[in-house]
């Protein structure tokens, strides 16, 4: 017996659609790398040391800077991708620019996918004020306003390309009955509107990037699984899920060459990729880029605009 019947919104619609698009048509393939993050959280912690709440770095920060240094070393899976499936023609096109989609939590506890703009070259310092800024502008967004003007321009992609069918149920499946997209009129509208950009988010801040990470570990830090599927969004190529840090037994190789079986800190970062477009020897480079970061976690020191103080802080 339902209890109750909640139709779609457009925040809804959009999602089910960009998810069915993508488990119809891409084949997914996937690998679970398990970072021993035991020593990276302490250098993390020296990180942060002597810095105000304010200017404190999360962990969401520098796992964001550290998928964009994999990234760096594995150009190919910062790419998007076009395939004919009729005539069996495929291109995938790379980007230097590291735009990264996340799904971030909205003020109302709704979630909604936010495109950070050129974080491969952002210091963990710009990263921060950048993300503080989208949260900032988060408060004044009408998440229905936005997403519809984004869907309004894939549709009008669509019709360019020929897609006459899916404009004409687009259109009737947002324009009718229940279903229909509600979205702000008259004094509300006109005020919203009037809220300036540089206050609010755009569909600029939607459109999609070249690479999605979401930070599943952040919404139960409690959990104590992992995820191990997830969807990748057409065109992207690949998908990250970055898990909560849990306590597991490791193996661990001690200076004298012996090796003992310790507690670490282990955080599982679940990588999806498109098959179509990567093999898994595209995604190792990736993979030893991590492996270096975590091995040798003091580099994290360079990430920031503080770099010269924190020599100078071991130099004394």
């Amino acid at each position: 017996m339902k209890t109750t019947t909640k139709h779609f919104g457009i925040q809804r619609k959009i999602v089910a659609n960009m998810t069915s698009e993508s488990w119809e048509t891409i084949p997914h393939a996937t690998y679970m790398y398990e970072a021993d993050v035991t020593d990276f959280l302490n250098e993390y912690k020296k990180l942060n040391k002597n810095r105000s709440e304010a200017d404190h770095i999360t962990v969401n920060t520098i796992m964001l800077r550290v998928v964009c240094e994999g990234l760096k070393a594995a150009p190919a899976m910062n790419a998007h991708i076009e395939y004919d499936r009729k005539l069996v023609r495929g291109k995938t096109d790379m980007f230097e620019q590291i735009d990264v989609s996340m799904p971030m939590l909205l003020p109302d506890g709704g979630m909604m996918t936010v495109t950070m703009r050129d974080f491969g070259d952002k210091n963990l310092d710009e990263m921060s004020a950048y993300i503080a800024d989208i949260k900032r502008r988060m408060a004044n967004i009408r998440v229905s306003e936005a997403m519809f003007s984004v869907s309004v321009d894939d549709t009008l992609k669509g019709l360019s390309q020929g897609k006459v069918k899916q404009t004409a149920y687009r259109l009737i499946g947002s324009t009718t009955g229940k279903h229909r997209v509600r979205l702000l009129r008259g004094k509300e509208k006109r005020a919203y509107k009037a809220i300036p950009a540089e206050d609010r988010l755009t569909k600029d801040d939607i459109r999609q990037g070249t690479v999605t990470v979401s930070n599943i570990g952040s919404l139960y830090k409690g959990q104590r699984g992992a995820a191990s599927l997830l969807e990748i969004i057409p065109p992207q190529v690949c998908a990250f899920a970055i898990g909560a840090i849990q306590e597991k037994p490791a193996v661990v190789t001690k200076a004298s060459g012996k090796k003992d079986i310790e507690i670490r800190q282990i955080m599982p970062i679940c990588i999806a990729f498109d098959h179509r477009a990567l093999d898994f020897g595209d995604v190792v480079p990736f993979l030893k880029k991590l492996d270096g970061i975590f091995e040798k976690p003091c580099v994290i020191h360079s990430w920031t605009d503080r770099t010269r103080s924190f020599i100078h802080d071991i130099a004394i």
